[in-house]
């Protein structure tokens, strides 16, 4: 049931030279000398320490020992660093539509074909950050995120475009492979396929020499994205993958994200979530732990939860759930993934019990269906 926007308040998170040297005062004359006395107990306990220590940093500093903290300002980044966190729930999408491939292999290879950009390539004529040209997209594009048209330059489209043909590649591959008619490992054979086509592959047996640059390019990169293969649940429940536990089992879609008519007001605007069936006074948990910012009646969500879930990849994670029945936590409390937050009712503008679940990246909303799936 499509509801009123949510409004989230944010908040912005020489000298010129050396003094000049003063006078020196006049030293006053000295009487007699004094007749001059051997080392002192004193001194001969001191001294030898002063030796080592000026010793030891004399040493370190011609670089005797290594550096026990070094410089890592030259390092790589971090997994998922150089990536728009709401890409990350449709890479894990894309790759799950088939065993061979992980989340971060579609990722180096955006890396490597883009570096992340969607500016066009004028003279191959691809498009977007997965690359493709105008007949490739007619064969794989696809409107997946719901936005109304599909298009290489969307994001969301061109990374689950990319996912169906390497996974169409991958099962080509592997079947030759069970063939005997090539050998090798099913990922690398998979990206040599996409480098210089199937027939390439089966005509060397293995991966042909022209892949092999393609092939060291992405391998290359695969270390940055490796935590996206890693298991990032919200927490107990959550399936391995999903960035967000089930608010509400099971999980059964009556009206995705999207542009719709509002059953109720007429009127076409965005969804801004997805709406699940469930029956009045179904279990509703919290998607992913969190803090309660909002908790309370409102006219058109009905009673209404909003958990902020902090940060992900620097940008900040709201969930929301709506038209409830009762309000089972209250603002400031903390959660658990799983954690029980409320029932399922029809309050507000419904037409009969759901759960409207809503997903805000940043203060916008996303699509929370990529999020919820592995």
């Amino acid at each position: 049931m499509n509801d009123e926007r949510l409004t989230v308040a944010r908040t912005a998170d020489g000298t010129d030279g050396p003094p000049p040297e003063p006078e020196r005062p006049k030293r006053p004359e000295r009487g007699p000398r004094r007749k001059r006395r051997g080392l002192g107990p004193v001194t001969l306990l001191v001294l030898p320490a002063l030796v080592t220590v000026t010793g030891v940093a004399a040493f370190l500093a011609l670089g005797g020992l290594p550096n026990p903290w070094p410089d890592d300002s030259d390092a790589k980044p971090s997994a998922g660093v150089d990536i728009d966190p709401s890409y990350v729930p449709w890479l894990r999408k894309a790759a799950s539509a088939c065993t061979v491939l992980e989340p971060s292999v579609l990722a180096a290879q955006i890396d490597q074909l883009s570096g992340w950009s969607d500016d066009s390539d004028e003279l191959s004529g691809q498009k977007g950050i997965a690359a493709f040209t105008d007949d490739e997209w007619r064969t794989w594009g696809k409107d997946d995120d719901g936005n109304g048209k599909s298009s290489p330059r969307d994001p969301a489209d061109a990374i689950m475009a990319l996912g169906r043909r390497d996974c169409s590649l991958a099962k080509q591959v592997t079947e030759l492979r069970t063939e005997g008619r090539i050998n090798g490992d099913l990922v690398e054979l998979t990206l040599a396929a996409y480098a210089t086509g199937p027939d390439a592959v089966t005509e060397a047996g293995r991966v042909p020499a022209q892949a092999q640059t393609y092939l060291d390019e992405v391998q290359a990169l695969l270390p940055r994205y490796e935590a996206l293969d890693r298991e990032d649940s919200a927490g107990p429940g959550g399936p391995a993958g999903a960035l967000l536990t089930a608010p509400v089992s099971p999980l059964t879609v009556t009206s995705p994200f999207g542009s719709r008519q509002h059953p109720l007001t007429g009127v076409t605007k965005l969804h801004t979530g997805v709406d699940f069936a469930a029956p009045q006074g179904a279990q509703v948990v919290a998607a992913r732990r969190g803090r309660v910012v909002f908790a309370a009646l409102t006219s058109a969500y009905g009673n209404r939860i909003v958990i902020d879930h902090g940060t992900i990849q620097g940008k900040r994670v709201e969930t929301t759930y709506s038209h409830l029945s009762s309000l089972d936590v209250a603002v400031g409390q903390s959660v658990d993934a799983g954690a029980p937050i409320g029932r399922v009712g029809s309050t507000g503008l419904s037409t009969g019990p759901h759960l409207h679940f809503e997903v805000i990246l940043d203060g916008y909303y996303t699509d929370p269906a990529p999020w919820l799936t592995a």
